[in-house]
């Protein structure tokens, strides 16, 4: 349980959710915009957010992989964790200069900043 913790909080499981000073992502283009091309960042954490839903990358030496769509203003994602299976959920996006805050549970939950590279 004590690998997983890090990679929750990244997954935006962790922190009680905030935005002071983030302006909200509502669009799915305008999320594609920020990401396509880019990496989002984290501490041992490396993603990549494709156009066409998918999402891959590592997380503390393991592989992550899933899958994305936008639904009614949110990101919503499947994600698993080497072979570990994260439970689907629909996340808050909010942006302040380079940094992307994911907060789950449709804005109501924890969140995780990632930055873009």
């Amino acid at each position: 349980m004590l690998r997983l913790i890090p990679v929750l909080i990244c997954l935006g499981l962790a922190i009680p959710a905030g935005a002071e000073g983030f302006d909200p992502v509502q669009e799915r283009d305008t999320f594609v915009s920020l990401v396509e091309g880019r990496k989002l960042t984290r501490f041992g954490i490396k993603l990549t957010v494709t156009r066409d839903g998918e999402i891959r990358g590592r997380a503390f030496g393991r592989a992550v992989t899933g899958a994305w769509n936008w639904r009614g203003g949110y990101f919503c994602r499947d994600l698993y964790w080497g072979s570990r299976a994260l439970a689907p959920n629909c996340q808050a996006v909010k942006r302040q200069g380079r940094t992307l805050r994911f907060i789950s549970d449709r804005g109501t939950g924890r969140y995780a900043d990632l930055t873009l590279r």
